[in-house]
């Protein structure tokens, strides 16, 4: 669609609707998105000229329950959030990728008909997209260049998964672009998980990624290579209470060896069983044989076989519990979740370190939320944030207390966005 037209439908009916979709409906959202979609705009009409201009988002995601569950074919509850990667896109005349993106002095320009990982990219954006158009010609599908300005509202160190926002949203915009935007969901996210592993070193499950791509409030089973996406339908805010993800501060940098060992440790056990992963052994197979584990691998690695096989039963209670809309259990055993992160899982704190920002902003919402409300880590572990649920009538002071503890705006409110990965359709188009 051209910029005029894109200008004019915006300010639509019909686009007010789809912010509503994509954002929620808290006060002042409508006129923000409209604001943040037009400097957009306007922005890839001055760095690209007059060109067909297509929309493209990809949510972040809350994971609700299943920590460190899905690296070892576990189940996971997981949701997309109202916070987003959005693009302004046009073709580019060549394989050449040129992404400006918000708060970045300098583009990310990348040859798609060099694929190769290279070294110095580790971990960048031009990473990404190299890795996700590296996948995508490997499986057969058509690719080329674009030219891109991007906005996210899923900061990094937020716990929502930026990087997996980002690779979902890359797939998103070449499938859209150049064939033709059929591609299912799931797939994308296996590209996404590619890139993650491949081209930035970092050895994360298929839970960010697949949240991000199929969208609303889901249940994962990775059992199989062909996950089980289950959607389901509860409304928090209806209920009474509002999800939040607090920044406990703390910085992800220097901890992949950190979050490298969770899934190692924990596959050291299930080798002991003749598996590959810990889905392929009984809960009762470990306990029994503890002693033998004993010295074998680490009492660190079976309490983490522990906590998994505790999870993976929990996430089951979570759904069982969100269907039968028993809000008590339910925040009950986020609670249990948080407190197995702690103990077994052992991904609050690095041993040794002085940094306790997750441990305090845990105890900190005990204290404030206890008999009312739950709390967990939230994502990875070790630096970046907690998940709360919190009544309604108590989240103005819970949202005061936690961040003049920490820090300003260290709090976030988070609605659940029943859309993953999409385009951004118009009127006229």
């Amino acid at each position: 669609m051209e910029y005029a037209d894109i200008l004019k439908n915006l300010r639509q009916n019909h686009a007010a609707a789809q912010f509503q979709r994509m954002y929620g409906k808290r006060e002042g959202v409508q006129l923000y998105q409209l604001e943040r979609y037009m400097r957009l705009l306007k922005r890839h009409r001055v760095l690209f000229g007059e060109s067909s201009v297509r929309i493209f988002s990809a949510p972040g995601r809350t994971e609700i329950g299943g920590n460190h569950t899905d690296h070892n074919k576990g189940r996971v509850l997981a949701a997309a959030v109202t916070m987003d990667m959005l693009a302004f896109v046009s073709k580019s005349e060549n394989m050449t990728v040129t992404l400006h993106s918000e708060g970045y002095p300098r583009p990310f320009i990348v040859d798609l008909s060099e694929l190769a990982a290279r070294d110095g990219e580790r971990g960048s954006t031009s990473a990404m997209i190299r890795g996700v158009a590296s996948r995508m010609c490997e499986l057969g599908m058509p690719i080329g260049g674009f030219n891109a300005v991007v906005s996210s509202t899923v900061a990094k160190g937020s716990g929502l998964s930026s990087s997996a926002a980002v690779e979902v949203l890359i797939a998103c915009i070449l499938d859209g672009l150049y064939g033709g935007g059929n591609m299912d969901p799931k797939l994308r996210a296996q590209i996404a998980q590619y890139t993650e592993n491949t081209y930035l070193g970092k050895p994360s499950g298929l839970m960010d990624q697949t949240a991000s791509s199929v969208g609303g409030l889901v249940t994962i089973d990775f059992r199989r290579d062909d996950a089980q996406v289950t959607a389901l339908q509860y409304d928090f805010a209806a209920k009474g209470y509002a999800m939040c993800v607090v920044e406990a501060g703390g910085n992800h940098a220097g901890l992949t060896a950190e979050y490298a060992a969770i899934p190692a440790e924990m596959r050291s056990v299930a080798a002991q069983f003749g598996a590959k992963q810990l889905r392929e052994v009984f809960p009762e197979q470990v306990e029994k044989d503890i002693h033998r584990l004993r010295g074998v691998v680490s009492d660190r690695a079976i309490l983490r076989a522990l906590h998994y096989f505790d999870e993976n039963a929990r996430v089951k209670e979570m759904v069982a519990a969100l269907k039968a809309d028993d809000l008590p259990r339910f925040l009950e055993l986020i609670i249990e979740s948080g407190d197995s992160s702690w103990k077994l899982l052992q991904n609050i704190s690095v041993a040794g370190g002085s940094d306790q920002g997750l441990a305090l902003a845990l105890e900190l919402s005990r204290r404030l939320l206890k008999g009312r409300g739950a709390w967990r880590v939230h994502g990875g572990g070790f630096a970046g944030t907690i998940l709360s649920f919190v009544p309604a009538d108590m989240l103005a002071d819970y949202v005061a207390a936690m961040d003049g503890a920490l820090r300003d705006h260290a709090t976030t409110v988070l609605d659940i966005r029943p859309l993953g990965a999409t385009e951004f359709i118009l009127k006229g188009e």
